[in-house]
């Protein structure tokens, strides 16, 4: 039972929506501790965080604390963290949630490069991210799976498009004579 748990704990990742770092620790120190906790052994520590710098583009920042980092740089750290260790299967609740564009397009970048070879699940409420990042795409409405496949796929199926609606506020009583009878404009296009 030992070496299952040993081993389930080298090939699993989690990064919760929310940052789990802790700000006296270094970002070099935070590497060291995810990977001795998921049982690195010391001597490939050292290339680990190495690793985890260069893909993460951190290396100025090895010996800050945490604290003093931006909001995407701790989520990019935080992100990379789940993949300490080389798991295998990685899960992450909503990535680039809360950073600004630079920094989403970063975290992007370092999902594509660690996507080889792994199965990595992740939620997010942004449907572009969701196409460029996923092979296949499952959408739950209301706690129900509606449907599954891969973006191609779901536009085929679903199609794609969008609906306007435009309400005219009268902003003015005196303009009342200028309004029209109809207060919805409705605009309904395919794309």
């Amino acid at each position: 039972m030992i070496d299952d748990n040993s081993r389930l704990g080298l090939s699993l990742g989690v990064c919760p929506q929310h940052n789990v770092l802790f700000s006296m620790l270094t970002v070099e120190e935070h590497i060291w501790f995810y990977a001795r906790l998921k049982g690195l052994p010391e001597e490939q520590v050292k290339g680990e965080i190495e690793h985890i710098l260069q893909d993460t583009g951190l290396q100025h920042k090895r010996r800050s604390r945490t604290s003093t980092l931006s909001g995407g740089m701790q989520r990019k750290l935080s992100v990379a963290l789940a993949f300490v260790g080389g798991a295998k299967v990685v899960i992450l609740d909503e990535p680039t949630a809360g950073v600004d564009p630079y920094a989403r397009r970063g975290i992007w970048d370092l999902l594509l490069k660690y996507r080889q070879g792994r199965t990595i699940i992740l939620s997010t409420h942004h449907m572009d991210e969701a196409d460029i990042l996923g092979d296949r795409i499952a959408i739950i409405s209301h706690g129900k799976l509606c449907c599954v496949g891969s973006s191609l796929y779901l536009k085929n199926q679903l199609g794609s498009g969008y609906y306007l609606t435009l309400v005219k506020k009268d902003p003015e009583p005196s303009l009342s004579s200028c309004r029209n009878s109809s207060s919805t404009i409705s605009f309904n296009k395919k794309v």
